[in-house]
C-alpha cells in the first residue's frame, strides 16, 4: 500500500514570499485613510468601509477552477468562489465586483495595502504567516493536497520523487509550494505563476509531478487533464478562507455573519455540490 505523508498544518506551511505592492489610488472610504478616531468610531458602532459604496469588491487568481476561472464567452470570473460572494453579499445587503485577475502571490500585498479592494476569496489557506499581515474570516472550506503525475506513472510514490534528478512544481506562494520543499527536499522545485502551465508542463513531460489543491486536482484531471492522475492525496488538513485588511474588522465579523447564514439555510451545500459534486467540510 503506498504510504499517506501526514503532518500538521502548522509543521509544514513555511513562509511565503510577500511581493510589495504600491497603494494606488486609496479612496477616503479606504480603512487605511481613515484617522485614528474614525476607526475608533467605526469600531464602536460596527460600521465597515468599502472601497466603493454598496459594493464589496472582491479578488481572485482566476486560474483556479472549479474555485474560480475566466468565462470564455463572457469574460467574465465564474466558479464557486464568485457564486459564495453573490450569495454573501445578498445577505449583507450589497452587490459584489470582481477587480481583474491578479497573480496570486500578490493578492496578499494587496490586501493589505488596502485601497483597491475589500477582501480576497481565492480558495486561500489560513496560514499562520498570511495572518501575520492580514485578517482572515472563519473557514469556509477545508482542503489536502494531491500530487498529480502523468497517468502513465501512476504508481508513483513521494519517495519516488524525492530524489535527485526529479522536477516537481507548483503555484509560486501556495501551501502546495510549501509543501513540496518541505517534503521533497532531495526533488528540484520549481514555481510558476498558475496550475495551468503547472498541469501542462507534466503532460508534455517538463515536470515529473505538480502538487495542487485537491479539489482543483480533481476537477483538473476529470475534464481538461484526463492523462493525467492523482498519486497521492496528502491529508494537510488545509482550511480556507477570505481575506481582509485588519484595518476593516468590522467587514470581516459582517463576512462571518454572512457565512453562517448561507451555511445554515444550505446555501453552501448546494454551492459545494453545484462545482464539487459533492459537499466538503
Amino acid at each position: 500500500m503506498t504510504p499517506i505523508y501526514n503532518i500538521s498544518r502548522r509543521n509544514f506551511l513555511k513562509v511565503s514570499g510577500m511581493l510589495g505592492v504600491g497603494v494606488v489610488g486609496a479612496s477616503a472610504l479606504a480603512g487605511c485613510g481613515q484617522s485614528n478616531s474614525d476607526q475608533q468610531q467605526a469600531a464602536d458602532d460596527g460600521s465597515y468601509t468599502l472601497v466603493n459604496d454598496g459594493k464589496l469588491t472582491c479578488v481572485c487568481n482566476a486560474t483556479f477552477p472549479p474555485f474560480e476561472s475566466m468565462d470564455k464567452n463572457t469574460g467574465e470570473i465564474q466558479g464557486f468562489d464568485p457564486d459564495l460572494a453573490s450569495a454573501l453579499v445578498d445577505k449583507m445587503g450589497l452587490e459584489s465586483e470582481w477587480l481583474p485577475s491578479q497573480q496570486f502571490d500578490t493578492i496578499v500585498p494587496l490586501i493589505k495595502a488596502g485601497g483597491k479592494a475589500d477582501c480576497c476569496i481565492t480558495g486561500m489557506t489560513i496560514t499562520d504567516q498570511r495572518e501575520q499581515e492580514i485578517d482572515f474570516t472563519d473557514p469556509y472550506l477545508d482542503s489536502n493536497q494531491a500530487i498529480v503525475v502523468p497517468g502513465t506513472a501512476s504508481g508513483t510514490t513521494i519517495d519516488d520523487l524525492n530524489a535527485d534528478g526529479k522536477r516537481v512544481c507548483a503555484q509560486s506562494g501556495t501551501t502546495g509550494g510549501d509543501w513540496a520543499q518541505e517534503n521533497l527536499s532531495n526533488a528540484q522545485y520549481v514555481p510558476l505563476d498558475d496550475y495551468i502551465q503547472c498541469l501542462t508542463g507534466v503532460q508534455t513531460g517538463q515536470y515529473d509531478a505538480a502538487v495542487i489543491d485537491l479539489p482543483v486536482a480533481s476537477n483538473m484531471v476529470s475534464n481538461s487533464y484526463t492523462d493525467l492522475v492523482i498519486a497521492q492525496q496528502i491529508p494537510t488538513g488545509e482550511q480556507m478562507g477570505i481575506g481582509v485588511s485588519k484595518d476593516n474588522p468590522n467587514l470581516t465579523k459582517a463576512l462571518n455573519q454572512a457565512l453562517q447564514e448561507v451555511k445554515d439555510d444550505g446555501t453552501m451545500d448546494d454551492l459545494q455540490i453545484k462545482w464539487f459534486g459533492t459537499t466538503i467540510s
